[in-house]
């Protein structure tokens, strides 16, 4: 990185001696609090790992890249600031950083060929003194096996500004002496202090933090604003996205193929324990019971929708058909009885009420350290374990209160066979022994 550029990091003291901030994100606020005014700084706050990862993975050291390629250097200064002030006034970003690419000093010198033809001196010999003020390499010096380039290079007086470089005196084929400043038109301009290029085209980078909501959504907002806001020129210009938004991307198609595959799984099983279709998309009904309550944890603890917490959905799929289970085997058990389908949903609930809860509780209680966790990896263990506790608290309330009317209303009105072998009935009854069907319960 340039020598503009400089990382200062801040080792914390024990998070229970802080005294004016309790989570990180405070302190963060605090932080910047402190350092926004400080002059011709552009400050963005990270930590150390997590910047390393993101400089490798996309380039760039914020949650959100924006990469704007294109030829004209000038064109991409100014579109570049152009779409950093559409990103700056979008809720959530923060820590917005355009890449300085100008402010480099530059001495420009531009021969006049009208003044050239004029005195009669050749092109030549301005540039060969105007390439001296550097290093101009005439030869080379051999020592043994060594070689060393042999460069002229002007004393440092003539090198001082652009009014000494103007009185460099040059030589006319007439002998006469003509300063360099009647020749060429020379002056101090702005110049690039960096260009930056990837596959071989000019890049600038607009890049910003996203605080107080989810990435997906801020970058889709960010997209929408800049297409309808910023106008690119026509021919090789164009916009990529990249930071972590690269990394939730890839997430996000892996969970496309993750998901279903779950969900389809454990249909497949419930499919094979009960061996009736009803039963088993009855017992799956939980799964969108839990993932309203996943949703509305969330909402109601402020978190967005995080890779974290989608794949809490994904433990949350199988969690939450236990309760199911046990209501829908119990009811199958006394339908296998003899007893009625009404009679059967009715002793169910009543009787399978302290397992449900149970089942439930035992699964929610073991995800609330993991939800009020504040230490290392928090930011992570907290929407999986938010989503859990709200998905299973949801799913138990309807399997208690809305499975027993979708099995009376959906529910298989055949008696199940719970044996693959012939059941021997009671005599005269026609009932199976409780003994007997307690053993083969699936």
């Amino acid at each position: 990185m340039g020598v503009e550029l400089t990382d200062i990091f801040m080792s914390l003291q024990p998070r229970e001696s802080w005294t004016r901030a309790e989570t990180q994100s405070e302190l963060v606020e605090l932080i910047e609090k402190e350092l926004r005014d400080l002059p011709g700084q552009r400050i963005a706050l990270t930590q150390p790992i997590e910047m390393r990862l993101n400089e490798m993975v996309a380039g760039v050291r914020g949650d959100v890249a924006i990469k704007l390629y294109g030829d004209d250097f000038a064109v991409l200064t100014q579109k570049g600031q152009e779409i950093g002030s559409v990103v700056g006034s979008i809720q959530g970003a923060d820590d917005l950083n355009t890449e300085q690419v100008t402010g480099q000093p530059v001495l420009e010198i531009r021969v006049d060929q009208d003044a050239l033809a004029r005195y009669g001196v050749p092109a030549r010999n301005v540039m060969d003194l105007v390439e001296a003020l550097g290093t101009k390499e005439i030869g080379e010096v051999l020592e043994g096996q060594l070689r060393f380039p042999l460069v002229v290079r002007l004393p440092d007086r003539y090198r001082s500004d652009a009014q000494a470089v103007g009185a460099i005196l040059v030589s006319t084929e007439s002998g006469q002496r003509i300063p360099l400043g009647k020749l060429a038109r020379i002056q101090e301009i702005e110049g690039p202090s960096t260009i930056s290029r990837e596959w071989g085209q000019r890049r600038i980078t607009v890049q910003a933090n996203v605080r107080g909501r989810d990435v997906g959504s801020f970058v889709a907002e960010a997209r929408e604003r800049i297409d309808r806001e910023v106008e690119l020129p026509a021919g090789r210009y164009r916009i990529e996205w990249g930071g972590q938004f690269e990394h939730m991307e890839a997430a996000r198609d892996r969970l496309l193929i993750v998901v279903p595959m779950v969900l389809a799984l454990i249909l497949s099983l419930l499919y094979i324990t009960y061996r009736d279709f009803r039963d088993a998309a009855l017992v799956f009904a939980g799964v969108p019971f839990a993932a309203v309550g996943g949703v509305t944890a969330l909402w109601l603890r402020g978190m967005p929708l995080s890779i974290s917490a989608a794949v809490g959905f994904i433990a949350l799929s199988g969690v939450a058909v236990l309760g199911e289970m046990v209501l829908v085997s119990h009811i199958r058990l006394l339908r296998a009885r003899g007893i009625g389908l009404i009679e059967a949903v009715e002793e169910a609930s009543q009787t399978r009420l302290r397992p449900v809860l149970m089942t439930a509780l035992v699964a929610a209680f073991g995800f609330i350290p993991m939800a009020l966790s504040t230490g290392m990896g928090a930011e992570v263990q907290r929407p999986l374990a938010t989503v859990v506790i709200g998905g299973v608290a949801s799913s138990t309330l309807l399997t208690l209160l809305v499975l027993p009317a979708l099995y009376l209303t959906f529910g298989s009105r055949k008696a199940p066979k719970l044996a693959t072998e012939e059941v021997q009935t009671s005599a005269g009854e026609g009932i199976v022994p409780e003994a007997q069907l307690e053993s083969i319960n699936p």
